[in-house]
């Protein structure tokens, strides 16, 4: 389901698997050097533009000019260069580990057999797509809805997303039991809309994904005909599937989300298909129920699976086997994948080896390779100086909820409590995973990738009936994101993301409040987003709001729905809608970052002015270059249609046109396009 951890960039996931994405969709942007003495490069402005017009241009329109994307990315930008560099010290690490023995069955030994196993082009052109001849043949043996079950299952298990997701997940009313759930998924696409839009970029799309299935069956040994035929059904499935799945607006209201189901009502639920069986086959048979996130799907699907044809579903599966592990397969597999991710994200060029088998590697053993990252990028004095920041930006916020004009006392008491009772984590778990039942082979890549999706899946079924663990992470230290958790209330900060430009131990207050101060404000907005507060302190589906204030906080809530409906790439317009969560986050995390920032500056001396801008102004500039960025427009659009973020325009110009300390920074004035109107702005803690 969709009521998962917010973030300050991408989404992560509820639980740690080992992720298999199309690795040319995953990769970032080169390094980019962001530290500096001042925390901010003069050379980075666009000094034709006036800040009152266009901020983000004037901020980051020189560094625009001066960081074209590479022909091997879709995008590059301050986000991703940290990506990128964080990804050249797990490099590192990996190398020297492979270098010189390790102890057996140790982690280090682990992930050096991994890596290395990626690496090996020799093994992997050799075994082709041998290794997953096993998945083929029990498909291929499939002669009844029954038989398709199992299969399904097996799949499940290790990794491969066919028709729907099962796994475990908090109970939405009772945060702290960790209960089984269902939902709709098996699409190949990145979102339902893609199989229905009509314009020329979204019928390209299918086209081409189309192609890129039936050339994928050809390598697997299909005639040119049989492979054409069989992609045309696999579509034909896929797009039932998109029709009778949820948008993702319908996918952010929790409460049409939380349908508890007994056994009986499961069987009754799908009669084609059998949840006894489906249990059991996951192991889970002593199962009592679980939430069906999207009955409505779950109905259609169960239609659907009685009017296709068994041959048709067969080739759906056989298709969802091989995309999910095509990536780590021979040449071959993955030229014809990077073929098809031209069409999604604009790249012209592939990406080292080493890179996709680094970002494999983290994704498998994100907490082992963490420990190491953390040694050398993280020290203590860090941490203390990250917490000092967010301890700040708390007071901030409970004392503006302690005033908030708009908000009653009822209302008022159970936000500050809320507030009270976030859980926040720096840099790194205080438990590290347990990898001792991993297995990592000298083999094949693609066995240890199976291996790594079978364990962690594994891991997560595990936790069904049982309560919450709150030492867990949902990221991995090395990530760089943060995020909300709203079952948990907790904020979390990777060590990652606790670098330049987002955090500079090297530079003045102004520009880190206005990076790592604005994502901290950012996290803890979104306990109070459209979303969050929709969450009690204990993490619970709870309204725990008065209809008044309700009322006035959803009218603020329409007016940043109305401010991303008007922002446009081309013809196309932000979804409102989808994108207001983060939007609302954005202005929240702004307003409580400068006042705390304001605050920490009480009673000291007045500072000098920096490279010609004033603290205040510093505190702007920060926050622009955290979103520095040049896309594709490809990939913009896959953005639009598939991110609950804004893109990163927008998260400057759109969110900082509402605020009169901006305004007042920079010598703005009513009627410039950086002051919105006050019949259109809004501020979230005034």
């Amino acid at each position: 389901m969709d009521v998962r951890p917010c973030s300050c960039h991408n989404h992560p996931p509820l639980k740690k698997q080992a992720p298999t994405p199309p690795p040319e969709v995953a990769e970032a942007g080169e390094p980019v050097d962001f530290r500096g003495g001042s925390g901010f490069d003069p050379a980075n402005l666009d000094r034709s533009v006036r800040p009152q017009d266009d901020f983000y241009k004037f901020a980051v329109g020189g560094w625009k000019a001066s960081h074209p994307i590479p022909d091997n990315k879709m995008s590059v930008g301050a986000f991703d260069g940290l990506a990128e560099a964080n990804r050249t010290t797990l490099h590192g690490i990996l190398t020297d580990l492979t270098s010189r023995p390790q102890t057996p069955g140790s982690d280090e030994q682990k992930l050096a057999d991994y890596y290395a196993s990626g690496m090996d082009e020799a093994a992997i052109e050799a075994a082709g797509a041998k290794p997953l001849q096993a998945l083929f043949d029990g498909i291929a043996s499939v002669d009844s809805l029954v038989a398709l079950q199992t299969q399904v299952a097996k799949l499940h298990s290790q990794g491969v997303s066919a028709f729907f997701s099962f796994g475990s997940s908090q109970d939405l009313k009772d945060s702290k039991k960790i209960i089984g759930e269902t939902a709709q998924g098996g699409l190949g696409l990145p979102e339902r809309d893609y199989y229905f839009k009509t314009d020329a970029k979204s019928v390209e799309i299918r086209q081409a994904y189309q192609q890129h299935i039936s050339r994928t069956f050809q390598l697997l040994g299909d005639t040119p005909e049989a492979a054409a035929a069989s992609a045309q059904k696999v579509m034909d499935v896929e797009t039932k599937l998109a029709g009778i799945s949820l948008s993702m607006e319908e996918l952010r209201d929790p409460n049409k989300l939380y349908n508890p189901h007994s056994r009986a009502q499961l069987e009754s639920l799908t009669p084609k298909m059998s949840w006894n069986q489906y249990l059991a086959d996951r192991g889970m048979e002593k199962l009592e129920g679980l939430n069906v996130a999207t009955p409505e799907f779950f109905k259609g699907l169960d239609k659907m699976l009685g009017e296709t044809p068994l041959e048709d579903l067969k080739g759906y599966l056989r298709w969802h086997a091989i995309a999910a592990n095509s990536w780590a397969l021979s040449q071959p597999f993955q030229d014809e994948n990077f073929e098809f991710n031209k069409v999604m994200t604009g790249v012209k060029t592939k990406n080292d080896r080493w890179k996709k088998v680094v970002t494999a590697t983290e994704g498998a053993m994100g907490d082992a390779l963490g420990r190491e990252f953390v040694k050398q990028k993280f020290p203590p004095e860090s941490k203390e100086r990250v917490l000092n920041i967010l301890h700040n930006i708390r007071a901030e916020l409970k004392d503006d909820l302690s005033k908030l004009p708009w908000m009653g006392e009822a209302t008022r008491k159970e936000a500050i409590q809320k507030l009270d009772a976030i859980r926040e984590k720096i840099g790194y778990p205080d438990k590290w995973t347990d990898y001792s039942q991993l297995q990592v082979e000298k083999g094949p890549f693609v066995n240890n990738v199976i291996n790594a999706n079978r364990w962690a899946i594994q891991q997560d079924l595990n936790k069904i009936g049982k309560e919450v663990d709150p030492t867990e992470w949902g990221m991995t230290p090395a990530q760089v994101n943060a995020y909300y958790h709203p079952l948990n209330n907790e904020i979390v900060f990777p060590a990652g993301i606790l670098q330049p430009p987002f955090f500079n131990p090297e530079a003045d207050e102004a520009i880190n409040y206005g990076g790592i101060g604005v994502v901290i404000g950012h996290e803890i907005t979104h306990g109070f987003d459209d979303s969050g507060a929709q969450f009690d302190a204990q993490g619970n589906l709870r309204d725990w709001w008065t209809p008044d204030d309700k009322s006035r906080f959803q009218e603020r809530t329409q007016r940043i729905i109305n401010q991303a409906n008007e922002f446009k790439v081309g013809e196309t317009h932000l979804n409102g809608p989808v994108v207001v969560g983060e939007a609302m986050a954005d202005l929240g995390g702004v307003e409580l970052a400068f006042d705390a920032f304001k605050r920490s500056r009480e009673g000291q001396p007045a500072q000098a002015k920096i490279d010609g801008f004033t603290p205040e102004q510093r505190f702007f500039l920060g926050y622009a270059q955290v979103w520095a960025s040049n896309t594709r427009p490809e990939a913009e659009l896959q953005q639009i249609n598939t991110d609950p973020h804004p893109l990163s325009e927008f998260r400057v110009n759109g969110t900082l046109s509402n605020l009169p300390e901006f305004a007042e920074a920079f010598g703005a004035k009513e009627g410039d396009p950086m002051v919105r109107p006050k019949t259109t702005s809004t501020l979230l803690w005034e």
